[in-house]
């Protein structure tokens, strides 16, 4: 999820581990632990001089089972040596400092997999990525109440009770609200299966997903032998079903796909792509058709859309949001968004 929520279950996390015997620093200690596997953007910036590679690094290793358990040892040693100094001394235990990031590198990774990015959980073992579909990115309803509980926890002092009624508060929130996801998920999943089976759809499979910042407009795509159907449904819809479905027919690619870099972008959209040629000689307009349409009634306004092109022998990219009128506005941007979400 976003990096604000991340650092909010993290500081949780430091909370719960050390809160007692450190107090707020506890909160800083388990929001740097929520931040670390994020930081694989910048590492795989650095270590790739390709931007499809460095994406694919990206919730791989640094988002895995593995990287939590080898990093609570790593990072919960250096920073026990860096605290446990002068009056400090003695006052924690190399112990506590391993669960604390434990904690908070493992349930970081744990709340990715609920998302629709995907998380290589698994990595180096296997590169599946484990994606739940059942909550944005970025979510308010799940983070706010969470943020409020432990801004009022720091103004109560360690040894005080009511430090753990806040964090249970924030925890037990946030889990309600993710358990409600899930059920919405399960009901939405049901209503996108019945309206393509309802239609004589006959699809090899789909999966379906909120829209961002927020639980209650869902975006679904569904792959067919001939074409993709994309389709929003709004718990607001009168009707439980899905009939004004964006088709993208499948036609040749204009590009073979077999060769590293293009077979990266193949997996890492799980098979849910479409590329076009772009209005520029030797650029190609790839469009991860996991993610939403800005504008529900326009099959072309991918928000997640690359450019790729030949750097020096090999595929890139570069990115490419939505084509916008230049007299555009951020009515006429995010207008149909919000009109869908309010229901048909």
């Amino acid at each position: 999820m976003d990096s604000l929520t991340q650092i909010v279950l993290g500081a949780a996390c430091g909370e719960a581990v050390l809160g007692k015997k450190i107090g707020n620093k506890a909160l800083l200690f388990g929001a740097i632990g929520g931040t670390i596997p994020d930081l694989d953007v910048f590492i795989g910036s650095w270590l790739y001089n390709n931007e499809i590679q460095a994406m694919a690094f990206h919730r791989g290793f640094m988002h895995s089972i593995l990287f939590s358990i080898f990093g609570a040892f790593v990072f919960g040693w250096l920073f026990f040596k860096l605290y446990d100094k002068g009056k400090r001394f003695g006052s924690t235990k190399i112990k506590d400092w391993q669960i604390l990031f434990f904690w908070s590198l493992f349930t970081h990774i744990i709340l990715d997999s609920f998302t629709p990015y995907g998380t290589q959980l698994f990595c180096p073992f296997l590169d599946y990525r484990v994606a739940f579909n059942n909550i944005s990115v970025v979510d308010p309803l799940y983070t706010v109440p969470f943020l409020i509980c432990l801004i009022v926890l720091m103004f109560f002092k360690r040894q005080k009770k009511q430090r753990l009624f806040w964090l249970k508060l924030g925890l037990g929130i946030s889990s309600f609200y993710m358990v409600l996801t899930f059920m919405n998920k399960f009901r939405i999943n049901s209503i996108f299966k019945e309206s393509l089976q309802t239609q004589n759809i006959a699809f090899n499979r789909f999966r379906a997903q909120p829209t961002i910042f927020n639980n209650l407009l869902w975006y679904g795509v569904a792959e067919t032998d001939t074409a993709f159907y994309l389709g929003f449904y709004s718990v607001f819809d009168e009707i439980k079903e899905i009939n004004d479905w964006q088709i993208i027919e499948k036609e040749p690619s204009v590009l073979d796909m077999s060769g590293q870099d293009l077979a990266t972008l193949v997996w890492f959209s799980d098979g849910y792509y479409k590329i076009r040629m772009s209005d520029v000689e030797g650029e190609y307009l790839y469009s991860d058709l996991r993610y939403a349409l800005l504008n529900p009634e326009d099959a072309k306004s991918s928000l997640f859309k690359f450019r790729i092109f030949k750097k020096e022998g090999r595929w890139d990219m570069k990115s490419s949001g939505p084509d916008f009128d230049k007299n555009a506005t951020t009515e006429s941007i995010f207008g149909p968004m919000i009109k869908r979400l309010k229901g048909n």
